[in-house]
């Protein structure tokens, strides 16, 4: 007997096609931008003040620990959330395989590398 004939028209699909991971890469990308609303609440402000300061009030207010910290999560956060939107454009929009292969993986390397270099600068700074 054939078992495709008692499954659901969902039952037959489901696990075909680009599906299989779209949903996560959904949530994720929403879950970044949702953690970021707090962070871009905190940092808005806080660089209105510095810039309206003087260079040494700056590095003294990323001294503070709860400041880097803060900076360091915005900084992974945000080249995480960037990386994966970039993907879903190019996913979408770059019809040669070859092509959107390395364009994603160009733009993984480059969110990786900037964002790891913005950290250290943070870090610099800090210590």
């Amino acid at each position: 007997m054939n078992n495709n004939v008692m499954r659901s028209d969902l039952g037959k699909v489901q696990g075909l096609g680009s599906a299989k991971h779209g949903v996560g890469h959904w949530k994720i990308q929403r879950i970044t931008a949702i953690g970021m609303i707090p962070l871009l609440l905190w940092f808005i402000p806080s660089l209105l003040i510095t810039i309206l300061g003087s260079y040494d009030e700056g590095i003294l207010w990323i001294q503070n620990p709860f400041n880097a910290t803060g900076l360091i999560l915005l900084i992974g956060t945000l080249f995480f959330h960037a990386s994966l939107g970039l993907q879903v454009v190019i996913e979408d929009y770059v019809h040669s395989e070859g092509l959107k292969v390395l364009s994603i993986m160009l733009i993984k390397l480059l969110s990786i590398l900037l964002g790891v270099l913005s950290i250290l600068c943070v870090l610099k700074i800090f210590l």
